[in-house]
């Protein structure tokens, strides 16, 4: 039995090393479509690999990116069922943002916060994958979206009665708005691409 203070940081330490895993720069290199930090924005997620002009690449990458998000609630739940889900999971999102084999530079964290919020606490999965696609056919652009989507989030989760859930969704939503500062100042000065152009 892992000892009550071991689990958790246990439950960290394997949820952030499955967050950092780079998929989309690992599927873009082992397809031979290139170096993904070379291109576009130079981001690693899914958004970035569709500028490759693959669309095929760009959806599995948004799928092991939702996957990895999952599966560190999962896993950390085996390890501590009390609080591991939750510290997984937000370990997970910060691992995909923050990747230590990247110095730091990851992606912007809504795919993974996604699987995260779906595992986590589905009806409010179900929300942010609703606000994510509505948003994104409406204005198609993907940092609305995907902003919109984690917003949405914390607030499904207080509506449905799970604070502190909310507090956790509020708290990778607000990275998610930050790690989107770039986005916001093109949207705000119109010059923020829509999906399937460059930019």
């Amino acid at each position: 039995m892992t000892s009550s203070w071991l689990a958790p940081i246990l439950a960290a330490i394997v949820g952030y090393v499955l967050g950092s895993i780079p998929f989309g720069l690992l599927i873009t290199r082992f397809s031979g479509a290139g170096d993904l930090r070379q291109i576009g924005s130079g981001n690693i997620g899914a958004t970035n690999v569709l500028r490759t002009g693959r669309k095929g690449l760009a959806a599995l990458t948004l799928l092991f990116d939702l996957a990895k998000g999952a599966a560190a609630v999962a896993v950390g739940g085996m390890i501590d069922p009390a609080h591991g889900p939750v510290i997984g999971g937000v370990m997970a999102f910060i691992g995909h943002c923050y990747p230590v084999w990247l110095r730091f530079a990851g992606g912007k964290g809504v795919a993974t916060m996604m699987g995260v919020v779906l595992a986590l606490h589905w009806p409010s999965g179900l929300l942010f994958a609703g606000v994510w696609i509505g948003a994104l056919l409406i204005l198609r652009r993907s940092s609305v979206g995907g902003m919109s989507a984690a917003v949405s989030a914390p607030i499904g989760a207080w509506l449905w009665g799970h604070p502190q859930l909310a507090q956790a969704f509020a708290g990778m939503a607000v990275i998610v708005l930050w790690r989107h500062r770039a986005n916001i100042a093109r949207l705000i000065a119109g010059t923020e691409p829509k999906v399937g152009k460059k930019g």
